[in-house]
């Protein structure tokens, strides 16, 4: 699937960004993505299940006007192969803590969406000393098995699919919390998460089955956002809010209207809550 270029004019494409700068760095054995750009305080961004950096790409740019923003690979994005030796969610974690050592980032703000927020999530109980803040969308302390989600691990593990698969690409539809007008952020999205092989989003979902760190919210001890689309089906607000509050002194905001891809479809909004928040407990530190 290619997106129309009648659309191409408006959209931001990872590939087109100036101010990034990519380059690979070895984790654990194998060589990841990384791009940073802007300048500032250092915030690092960490991608989802499907997508990779290329997905989170336009929220960066946005948050690279007052930030210095990061945006790792993970393991299996560009070696498929690699994935098999990473076996849950507290790998992932280890390899953001290595990366971040590796960078020389000290304390850095952690954003995670998805399934990039359950290995922030993961990070932040098992090292809290290695952010300064917390912020995460589209992620619970642990994951409910359902029938789509299992139905769709199925699939991607037994059957090589075509870009154009109607199931899978329903299933991504429902990213946006209801059927998407068509346009460049429907393609968008659909292509950029065909970029990730199928099998690594199968181990991915896995991951998420035996994820659960409900025990030790306890031990996260730095500011923390909790933002939550309103028309989130795949992880409801309520239990987004339910995570807010097993998180001492953690925030909740809403995101009016927007899905689980609400770091895509409601970049800007997200841009300013980021932004708000972090400006607020840095004040608040002076």
């Amino acid at each position: 699937m290619r997106i129309a270029a009648r659309h191409r004019g408006g959209w931001l494409f990872s590939s087109q960004i100036d101010e990034a700068r990519q380059h690979q760095i070895r984790i654990n054995g194998e060589w990841v993505d990384v791009v940073q750009m802007g300048q500032g305080d250092p915030l690092v961004l960490v991608p989802g299940l499907a997508g990779g950096w290329k997905l989170l790409a336009p929220l960066a740019s946005q948050l690279a006007r007052h930030y210095q923003v990061t945006i790792p690979g993970l393991r299996g994005d560009r070696f498929p192969m690699g994935n098999s030796c990473v076996s849950g969610l507290s790998d992932h974690a280890a390899d953001l803590s290595q990366l971040i050592e590796q960078l020389g980032l000290e304390r850095p703000s952690l954003f995670g969406v998805s399934f990039g927020g359950a290995i922030a999530l993961e990070l932040a109980v098992e090292q809290p000393h290695r952010i300064g803040a917390l912020i995460l969308q589209g992620v619970v302390p642990k994951f409910r098995t359902n029938l789509g989600t299992t139905i769709a691990r199925r699939v991607l593990e037994r059957f090589p699919l075509p870009t154009d698969n109607g199931f899978l690409n329903q299933f991504f539809n429902l990213l946006h919390g209801g059927k998407p007008e068509p346009g460049p952020l429907t393609d968008f999205v659909v292509e950029r998460c065909w970029e990730t092989d199928q099998g690594v989003m199968a181990r991915r979902i896995g991951h998420l089955e035996s994820f659960d760190v409900s025990d030790r919210l306890w031990r996260i001890d730095v500011p923390t956002l909790v933002l939550a689309g309103t028309r989130d089906s795949i992880v409801p607000p309520s239990r987004q809010r339910a995570l807010a509050a097993d998180i001492a002194g953690a925030r909740y905001a809403t995101l009016e209207g927007a899905g689980h891809i609400a770091f895509l479809s409601h970049r800007e909004e997200v841009a300013r809550q980021v932004r708000r928040f972090l400006r607020e407990i840095s004040h608040s530190h002076c």
